[in-house]
């Protein structure tokens, strides 16, 4: 209880009490000269009760309030008195809640904000990617061009086209995310896997046909 020395303690009663004053309970007490009172004898009963879990909201509201208290309640099990929430001024808690409410639309406008972006910037390099396969393999349909670009520079997926070399459009690097499409969407790898091919023999099984196919698209247009 140290670090709320300077605060006015309501505390949260493990069992039943008696009002000193009104004979009255309550579900708060507040303990003045050895006696418990309740709220109302205390002149607390206008303040209202906020949790804890939302600091944000709970130094607003506190920062708001011409009066205020920390309610605490003995924890058995660690045997020290642990905070429980506050009570504030009802008008100074709505205050506080507008604050957060307004915080939190601002903070959202920035997250779409930055969606968008990012969005465009994606769709910026996906574009850029698939002009350069384009190059490389000038006989590459545009469409799967697109397709590999798209697959190959997902935000967030490791994959080669999220490397620095790939959003620097290094042929090494596109052309590696080309062998992985066409190994996958060209040959019978997938099903030689299924099958229980050991990865390392599969790749090796189906690498003439990546290779006649890369050959293939290789080729300049007449």
């Amino acid at each position: 209880m140290a670090d709320e020395a300077t605060d006015l303690v309501v505390f949260m009663p493990l069992s039943e009490f008696t009002c000193a004053d009104c004979g009255g309970s309550g579900d708060l007490l507040v303990r003045e000269d050895d006696r418990a009172l309740c709220l109302a004898c205390a002149d607390l009963d206008h303040l209202v009760f906020l949790g804890s879990g939302n600091a944000a909201l709970t130094r607003r509201a506190c920062k708001g309030s011409m009066l205020s208290a920390v309610v605490v309640r003995f924890s058995r099990s660690r045997k020290r008195y642990e905070r429980q929430g506050v009570l504030v001024e009802a008008a100074a808690l709505e205050s506080a809640e507008q604050q957060c409410l307004a915080d939190e639309e601002a903070r959202s406008r920035r997250r779409e904000r930055d969606r968008q972006r990012r969005a465009e910037q994606d769709e910026d390099l996906v574009t850029r990617m698939a002009l350069e396969i384009r190059r490389l393999l000038p006989r590459c349909p545009p469409s799967r061009a697109g397709a590999i670009a798209a697959h190959a520079a997902v935000r967030g997926s490791g994959r080669v086209g999220r490397s620095a070399a790939g959003r620097a459009l290094d042929p090494d690097a596109l052309v590696l995310a080309v062998v992985a499409a066409v190994r996958h969407g060209d040959t019978d790898y997938d099903r030689l896997l299924m099958a229980g091919m050991a990865r390392i023999d599969a790749r090796a099984r189906v690498q003439p046909d990546i290779d006649r196919v890369l050959e293939r698209w290789r080729q300049a247009h007449r």
